[in-house]
C-alpha cells in the first residue's frame, strides 16, 4: 500500500515551553551542545532569535533557544594582549636595520 502524504504539524515554540520529555529529547539530539545546528531567524519586522531544528513523528519544530550576546567592548581584555616589549613599524629605530638585506643602493652601482 502507498503511503499517504500527510503534512507534518510545524510548530515554533521555545526551548522553555516544551514538556520536561520534549526538553530530554532535544538535549538527547544535539549532545554536544546547539552552536553548530543554531540557525538565525529574521523575522518581517527585523527583529530575530536563533532556533535549532526537531522533528518527532508528528510535527516538525523550530525550537527558540535563548542567546545572550555579549557585545560591550572590555578594554582590559585588549591591554595585555601583546607584550611592552613588541615594537611596531614606526617604532624601529634606523640602527637596527640590516645591512646586508641584498638590496642596491646608489652608492653599491657603479655607472
Amino acid at each position: 500500500m502507498a503511503k499517504q502524504n500527510i503534512a507534518k504539524k510545524r510548530i515554533v515554540t521555545s526551548f522553555h515551553n516544551l514538556t520536561p520529555e520534549l526538553q530530554e529529547a532535544v538535549k538527547a539530539f544535539y549532545p554536544l551542545g546547539f552552536t553548530d545546528a543554531m540557525m538565525r531567524i529574521d523575522k518581517p519586522n527585523g527583529d530575530f532569535f536563533y532556533a535549532v531544528p526537531y522533528e518527532t513523528e508528528e510535527v516538525s519544530y523550530l525550537v527558540k533557544i535563548d542567546v545572550k550576546i555579549d557585545d560591550k567592548v572590555h578594554e582590559e581584555d585588549d591591554k595585555d594582549y601583546y607584550d611592552d616589549d613588541l615594537k611596531g613599524a614606526d617604532e624601529l629605530s634606523d640602527g637596527e636595520e640590516s645591512t646586508d638585506s641584498g638590496v642596491s643602493t646608489e652608492d653599491d652601482v657603479d655607472i
